[in-house]
């Protein structure tokens, strides 16, 4: 709550400040401020986030865009390493959300976050499984039969990390017939058929729950990502990127995320 509140006063000073930035001025009285308390915001946002956020992400945008007229956000997906050399390249960005604090340090230690790095929520992975899970796969020992085709996520991609993290703990080795650049690559390979498995997120196996099944093994307790999310240096509407990270931090924006499956941190 104290980080919430931080956040919260920092849009308030740059709100305050004016200047001739579009986001950092409101017209908005306090009788219609925004769900998290403070008065709305304006200014266009480019938000990198980790491809397992996709789902609660757009919806969360959707929600923020309501309380804040003025705001249009646009996403950009893919593997937290992948987006993390985007900002230290240069892509010019507001916000970042990372599946891991490894990928975030890339940020930091370029100098590229203009604020501290929040944990927001944690996720943990699964077996995703063709329905009805033909192969009869319990664990991940089950996955070192050379018989039994497995997708991971590269070891550089934090999913590919918390895999190999999570095969140590099980002291098992598996060698995967494909490495996919991020999770929603991984999973898509098992809904195609070209896999028996892939290790997943929770929270991608629980969107697909139509398409495949999600096989839990203990293991993953010792691999659980936590996700950090942080205010960019080169964001052209500081105030509405700070109100966008405080607004995920909310009891309504919490909801959506613990629903599709992540953890509260």
């Amino acid at each position: 709550m104290k980080r919430i509140l931080a956040v919260l006063a920092l849009t308030a000073t740059l709100a305050a400040c004016g200047g001739n930035s579009p986001d950092t001025s409101s017209t908005t009285s306090p009788a219609s401020a925004g769900p998290a308390g403070f008065a709305p915001v304006k200014g266009n946002l480019t938000v990198l986030a980790a491809a397992s956020l996709t789902e609660s992400f757009n919806q969360i945008g959707k929600d923020f865009e309501a309380a804040n007229p003025g705001v249009k956000v646009t996403f950009s997906y893919g593997g937290s390493s992948g987006l993390a050399q985007q900002i230290t390249s240069g892509a010019p960005a507001d916000v970042f959300a990372s599946a891991s604090p490894a990928t975030m340090k890339t940020v930091t230690d370029a100098g590229d976050a203009s604020g501290t790095p929040v944990t927001f929520v944690k996720n943990q992975l699964v077996i995703a499984v063709p329905k009805g899970n033909p192969k009869g796969i319990k664990g991940l020992t089950d996955l070192e039969n050379p018989k039994i085709k497995v997708a991971l996520c590269a070891k550089e991609v934090p999913c590919g990390a918390a895999a190999h993290k999570a095969m140590d703990a099980a002291g098992v080795k598996i060698t995967p017939v494909t490495e996919e650049q991020d999770v929603k690559a991984a999973l898509s390979k098992v809904k195609l058929g070209e896999v028996d498995a892939a290790l997943v997120y929770r929270t991608d196996a629980k969107a697909s729950s139509s398409d495949i099944d999600a096989v839990e093994f203990p293991e993953s307790s010792e691999a659980i990502n936590a996700y950090p999310i942080v205010t960019l240096k080169s964001s052209g509407s500081p105030a509405a990127a700070a109100a966008f990270v405080a607004y995920v931090q909310t009891e309504p924006a919490m909801k959506v995320l613990t629903d599709a499956g992540f953890q509260k941190p």
